[in-house]
């Protein structure tokens, strides 16, 4: 099973110290190697990066890590495959467009 890590904040709050030590149960201190994906609110805006590869080993994860942004929301997912292959379009968090 997947695993997540959100935050709802009352202030603009650093999230990279908790994706840090999420980020290393992706494939490092945990068995959930298959993928990874964070979407952060910036302002009115959506940030999102994903990856297939583990997030413990990830350069993406690692520029995530770097960023230092602040924000009011954010989700993250690592993943353990247990349906489909490990590929980027079976990484979340899935993006869609409302009532489109």
């Amino acid at each position: 099973m997947c695993q997540l890590l959100g935050m709802n904040c009352a202030t603009p709050t650093d999230f990279n110290f908790s994706f840090r030590g999420f980020a290393r149960r992706g494939g490092e201190t945990d068995k959930h190697e298959h993928g990874w994906g964070i979407a952060v609110y910036e302002g009115r805006g959506l940030r999102t990066f994903l990856d297939p590869l583990p997030a413990a080993t990830s350069p993406v994860a690692e520029l995530v890590e770097r960023y230092g942004t602040k924000t009011l929301n954010m989700m993250a997912h690592i993943r353990f495959a247990t349906q489909g292959t490990v590929c980027l379009e079976n990484v979340h968090p899935f993006q869609r467009e409302m009532w489109g």
